[in-house]
């Protein structure tokens, strides 16, 4: 079993940059998958990012070049370094968790933090 806790979210200018962290309870941390998803009210949760077990990471087109996913296993926690945001990314943001591969879908889910950016 596997929580997951967010936080850093809040309110932010366009333009601005924010910083997500997940602290992950439980063991095996670095055999695991890590993502985030964003949702925002009466539309589909949405990927944002994800780092596999062995570093890799993939993007959503949509945050690629202002996004940036990490791990730190040592800690067990993955971030997501937010730039350049925009209105459009405002959404509650949820890190997410599974065993092996990054595809798929997710075993563990956080409970959100909500990131708005006002234009």
């Amino acid at each position: 079993q596997v929580q997951l806790v967010e936080s850093g979210g809040g309110l932010v200018q366009a333009g601005g940059s924010l910083r997500l962290s997940c602290a992950a309870s439980g063991r095996s941390f670095s055999s695991y998958s890590m993502a985030w998803f964003r949702q925002t009210p009466g539309k589909e949760r949405e990927f944002v990012a994800a780092a596999s077990q062995l570093y890799s990471t993939n993007y959503a087109d949509s945050v690629k070049g202002r996004f940036t996913i990490s791990r730190d296993n040592a800690k067990n926690s993955v971030y997501l370094q937010m730039n350049s945001l925009k209105s459009e990314d405002t959404a509650v943001y949820s890190c997410a968790a599974k065993r092996g591969l990054p595809t798929g879908r997710y075993e563990y889910w956080g409970q959100g933090t909500q990131v708005t950016v006002s234009s």
